[in-house]
């Protein structure tokens, strides 16, 4: 019986990190495929970043095991993602920010989007400008990001969610927490 324990506990750990340590299957699958177009790679390994409570207090992004993951292709590292939630006008959406392995913004997606007005910060185009920022940089919606007309809320909200990643990134690199 005690084996069977066991046996149990080592097939759930191994489910978790092959699975992303509970991200919804449906999000798993679509940070999966933008991380293998974004490395142009077919597998990757990701494993999720732990770090301490009081550094966590510190930072805008708050880190958890199922929102930060260093990525890497037969023991090498790639890069890293980052999966949350930021609010629309009343509901919330899901995205994903890539990284390369020098922490640069690598690629950017919104996964899911839930109301029917200002998706348009999904587009490519939109979502391009914050490629290549790093934890030094800050963005900002009034100042060097475009606004999209009809997407008001969106565009700040996807705004503020990048630079409080990127400042959060500057704060964990500063702590060599990365």
């Amino acid at each position: 019986m005690l084996q069977k324990k066991r046996f149990f506990g080592v097939v759930l750990f191994s489910a978790m990190v092959l699975f992303g340590f509970g991200l919804p299957k449906n999000v798993q699958k679509k940070v999966t495929k933008e991380v293998q177009k974004a490395f142009e790679i077919e597998s990757f390994q990701m494993h999720a970043i732990a770090i301490s409570e009081e550094l966590n207090a510190k930072i805008p992004s708050k880190i958890g095991t199922d929102n930060f993951y260093k990525l890497t292709q037969s023991n090498e590292l790639i890069g890293y993602a980052f999966v949350d939630q930021a609010p629309s006008k009343t509901a919330k959406f899901d995205y994903l920010v890539v990284f390369d392995a020098d922490l640069k913004v690598k690629h950017s997606k919104v996964l899911i989007y839930r109301e029917e007005y200002g998706g348009e910060i999904g587009s490519k185009r939109w979502l391009k400008q914050f490629l290549g920022k790093t934890g030094g940089d800050r963005v900002d919606h009034e100042t060097n990001i475009d606004g999209i007309a009809g997407a008001t809320i969106s565009v700040r909200s996807m705004t503020n969610a990048m630079d409080d990643l990127l400042q959060t990134i500057e704060i964990l690199q500063a702590n060599k927490a990365l």
